[in-house]
């Protein structure tokens, strides 16, 4: 359905946020934004190489919003290169497998790169991938949601496989973001947010240009409310 948050739709859109997907090599992290893209899992992933994109147009309440998302390597020695794709995104998705402690124990390291390059502003979410691997689980539900509790990040677990809840957390993110510009919290012309206006959202501040600008035009913008979300499973938020 058309009004179905979440839904994909055509490429006219009222923001434009930037994504970075980080954790270590091996997490899932192509596996699981091929899902969001093509609805389906990856067979015979490979190492990511360096940075490669994607894009997806989300539904959220009565907005449209672009997620331009980049698919950062896990290994080390594209550090360097991966790290410059950090600066000026709006929100982070940190993963890490359910089924690999160790994956889990280099969350602090991603995240304080994350922090020093990103948007002052920046949304993140942690990520708990391969609960279709509920056997081989080395990381409990609960110390996911404690480290993002102690972090301040959103949380929810996905299967980058089955394809559960793999919306959930660019929803999150994405209705997190639009809250803040609402609150008048974020500047969407402000350089360095990972954020920009879209073609709609552009004809709505020309139309109200003379009340005040940015006040005036958030003013005009319909709130989210997280409550709201749809189709998540174990989500702390």
């Amino acid at each position: 359905m058309a009004d179905e948050e979440g839904t994909e739709l055509v490429d006219v859109y009222d923001y434009l946020f930037k994504f970075i997907i980080v954790g270590e090599a091996g997490t899932g992290k192509s596996c699981l934004l091929s899902y969001l893209i093509n609805n389906t899992f990856k067979e015979n992933s490979s190492h990511t190489i360096g940075v490669e994109f994607s894009s997806r147009v989300l539904r959220i309440g009565a907005r449209n919003v672009k997620l331009q998302l980049w698919d950062t390597a896990g290994q080390e020695r594209f550090r360097a290169v991966t790290r410059s794709y950090f600066r000026g995104a709006a929100g982070v998705l940190l993963v890490y497998d359910i089924s690999s402690r160790q994956s889990f124990a280099n969350l602090n390291r991603w995240l304080t790169d994350c922090r020093a390059l990103a948007s002052p502003h920046l949304v993140p979410v942690l990520i708990g991938n391969k609960v279709d691997r509920e056997e081989d689980r080395e990381v409990e539900y609960a110390e996911g949601a404690r480290w993002a509790a102690e972090n301040g990040l959103l949380f929810v677990e996905v299967s980058s496989m089955t394809g559960e809840n793999i919306l959930t957390p660019f929803l999150l993110a994405s209705r997190t973001i639009l809250e803040k510009i609402d609150k008048g919290e974020i500047d969407p012309e402000q350089a360095g947010t990972g954020i920009s206006y879209g073609e709609r959202q552009l004809r709505a501040v020309g139309s109200t240009s003379k009340l005040g600008g940015f006040g005036a035009r958030r003013k005009r913008s319909r709130s989210v409310n997280l409550g709201d979300m749809v189709g998540q499973r174990r989500c702390t938020c």
